[in-house]
């Protein structure tokens, strides 16, 4: 089993996904841990672990495990941090996959309206991508784009959009609440409403996909499974929450 680079990049864009549960907190919680599993391909491919700090800065960890990452092992840490609303005003990914290993930053400045970004290779020190641009006064990057879904509670039937970015680009993401589904997972059973984020097809990442996330239709709104489907020859790739501290 070969590990193309279009399930790498999935598992990378499920890392900062699987943030999105650490919103549901309440005002006096300083902090907590969730950890999913990830599968590919019906074997167990990678684990993601995301603390939230008292809702100002996330950090996540990404590992292959297995038989994935005796083919390609990959150990990526984000970091994020936010104001209020979750607005970003920070993006740190170190990102080491195989033989690629990346240093990127982005900064927001919020009163200026502009993001700086710059990508260094770790195997060099050359910078590979520095960009500046304009973006909105308050832009999300993925997951404090999903935490913010979290907070609107859109019921199915309705669109929602967000300004989203990653310090090198930035659009205006549409999410649909579709219907309410069941969804099993090592957590338990849960009642959850079905959301579809158009990220992929060139909107946010260039590769052909679909992006679905089930949100616990409860007071909680964990989102406790994240499915990326990808063309047939890549497959499809899911997260399920497995533990909450």
């Amino acid at each position: 089993m070969h590990l193309s680079p279009a399930p790498r990049r999935a598992l990378a864009v499920l890392t900062l996904l699987s943030a999105a549960p650490l919103a549901a907190q309440q005002a006096h919680a300083s902090s907590e841990s969730l950890y999913y599993g990830v599968e590919w391909r019906f074997v167990r491919a990678g684990d993601v672990q995301a603390n939230w700090n008292a809702g100002h800065a996330l950090d996540l960890k990404l590992r292959t495990v297995g038989l994935v990452a005796t083919l390609f092992k990959v150990e990526d840490s984000y970091r994020s941090t936010y104001d209020p609303g979750f607005c970003a005003t920070s993006i740190s990914l170190d990102l080491h996959e195989g033989r690629r290993n990346r240093d990127v930053k982005a900064a927001f400045d919020r009163a200026a309206g502009r993001s700086t970004f710059i990508e260094k290779d770790l195997n060099t020190g050359a910078t590979t991508l520095s960009k500046e641009m304009e973006v909105p006064s308050c832009v999300h990057d993925v997951a404090g784009g999903l935490r913010k879904l979290r907070q609107l509670r859109p019921e199915p039937g309705t669109v929602t959009e967000l300004p989203l970015s990653d310090g090198k680009k930035v659009v205006m993401a549409r999410i649909e609440a579709q219907q309410r589904e069941t969804v099993r997972t090592p957590l338990g059973q849960y009642s959850a409403i079905r959301y579809e984020a158009f990220l992929f097809n060139g909107v946010f990442y260039g590769r052909k996909g679909r992006l679905f996330v089930w949100i616990s239709d409860d007071d909680k709104r964990l989102p406790v499974q994240i499915r990326i489907q990808l063309p047939f020859y890549v497959g499809t790739i899911t997260l399920q929450l497995e533990k909450a501290q």
